[in-house]
C-alpha cells in the first residue's frame, strides 16, 4: 500500500485545514506504521510547483512552503514514517508531466470542472500551467506507484483523469503483462468535518479571507483562540436540542460542528450536553476546547519555524527519499515510449 497526497503550501494552516484534511493524513500514517509492512508507505508532499500556475510572490511562496512543512509536523506528520517534501526538489514530477501530456487529451481537460471554475470567462487569459494542472496531479501520483490517493468530493473527478492516463499510457505503450503505471483507488476519508469562516457559515473558512476573524490558525495563542469564537458570528436564538433545530442556522451549525470534530462527539451529543444554553456558556466551553487541543500544535509550530535550516533538512531528506522511489517509474515510462536515454 502507497498512499500519496499533497496540498499547496499557500502558508500557515488553519482549522479548516486541520480538521477537514491533516488530521486524516496522520491516522493513515499511524494506520500504515502500526500494520507493520514494510514496504507500506505514505508521502505527503508540498505542491508549490501547482502553486506557479497562479499569480504569487515568489518570496512569499518560498516562505509559505516552509511554513507548511513545520504546520504538518506540528500536527503529527512524522518525517521518519512518512516521506515529506517539496515538489520542486523533485524534478521527475515535472518531466513525467511532459511524458503524459502526449498521452492527455484536450477533451479531458476541458471538462475538468476546476479548470473552469478557477478560469471564469477570462480562459484566454490564464496560463498553461492552470489548464495542464491535473496532467501534473497525475503525475504526482503515478510517478511513485500509488496504490492509494485520499480524496474528497472536488478531486474525485482529477484522480478519475489520472485513472484514464495511466490506463491509455499502459494500453498504448506497455506489455499485458507489465504495466508502466499502476492505477490508483480514491481513499474516501473519514467524514471530515466542513469547517466555515467564523463571519459567515455559508463560506467556508479560508486563508484568503479578508478578515483574520473569520478563522481559526494553527499558529494562534488561546488569548486569540478565544477572542476569535467569542466574537465567532450567531444568532440570537439558544442553541437546540437535536440537529434539526440547526437547519437554517448556518453559523450555529458551524460551532457546533466544530466542537464536534475538536472533541471527538457527535453533533447529537453537543445538542444533548449544551441544547437550550445562550451562545455565551457554549463559545467558552468551544473556546476552550480548541486552546486544549492547539496549544501543543501551536507551541511545536513555533518551535520548529525558529529552526529554518531543520526545515529545509527535513524537506531535502523527503525528496531524498522521493527521488529514489520516483526514477525507476520514469525511467520505466523514457523507455516505453521509445525515448533513447543514456
Amino acid at each position: 500500500m502507497r498512499v500519496v497526497s499533497g496540498i499547496q503550501p499557500t502558508g500557515n494552516l488553519h482549522l479548516g485545514n486541520y480538521l477537514g484534511a491533516i488530521r486524516n493524513w496522520v491516522r493513515m500514517q499511524d494506520e500504515i506504521a502500526a500494520g507493520g509492512e514494510d514496504d507500506a508507505q505514505c508521502l505527503f508532499f508540498l505542491a508549490d510547483l501547482h502553486a506557479i500556475s497562479m499569480p504569487h510572490v515568489p518570496a512569499q511562496l518560498r516562505a509559505g512552503t516552509l511554513e507548511m512543512a513545520a504546520a504538518l509536523v506540528a500536527c503529527g506528520i512524522d518525517p521518519a514514517r512518512s516521506i515529506l517534501f517539496n515538489q520542486a526538489q523533485v524534478p521527475q514530477h515535472a518531466e513525467l508531466q511532459w511524458l503524459l501530456s502526449g498521452t492527455a487529451r484536450m477533451g479531458w481537460l476541458n471538462r475538468m470542472t476546476q479548470w473552469k471554475d478557477k478560469a471564469g470567462k477570462n480562459r484566454e487569459g490564464q496560463s498553461v500551467a492552470l489548464f495542464t494542472y491535473p496532467v501534473l496531479q497525475a503525475a504526482d501520483v503515478l510517478l511513485y506507484q500509488a496504490t492509494h490517493v485520499p480524496v474528497g468530493e472536488d478531486q474525485t473527478q482529477h484522480l478519475e483523469f489520472a485513472r484514464d492516463i495511466a490506463q491509455k499510457f499502459n494500453n498504448d505503450f506497455a506489455a499485458e503483462d507489465a504495466p508502466v503505471f499502476t492505477l490508483p483507488e480514491a481513499i474516501t476519508p473519514p467524514a471530515a468535518a466542513r469547517i466555515m469562516s467564523l463571519r459567515d457559515g455559508s463560506a467556508k473558512m479560508s486563508k484568503s479571507d479578508s478578515s483574520d476573524m473569520s478563522r481559526i490558525e494553527l499558529a494562534d495563542d488561546a488569548e486569540t483562540v478565544m477572542k476569535k469564537i467569542r466574537k465567532a458570528k450567531t444568532d440570537p436564538d439558544p442553541l437546540p436540542s437535536e440537529p434539526a433545530g440547526l437547519d437554517g442556522r448556518p453559523e450555529a451549525l458551524n460551532l457546533v460542528t466544530i466542537h464536534a470534530a475538536i472533541t471527538g462527539a457527535s453533533v447529537e451529543q453537543v445538542l444533548i450536553d449544551h441544547g437550550g444554553q445562550g451562545f455565551g456558556p457554549f463559545k467558552t466551553a468551544l473556546g476552550e476546547a480548541l486552546v486544549e487541543t492547539l496549544r501543543p500544535i501551536s507551541a511545536e509550530l513555533q518551535r520548529l519555524l525558529d529552526d529554518r535550516a531543520a526545515l529545509g533538512t527535513i524537506l531535502a531528506s523527503g525528496a531524498d527519499r522521493a527521488r529514489e522511489l520516483a526514477v525507476p517509474t520514469l525511467e520505466n515510462a523514457y523507455r516505453a515510449l521509445g525515448l533513447v536515454r543514456r
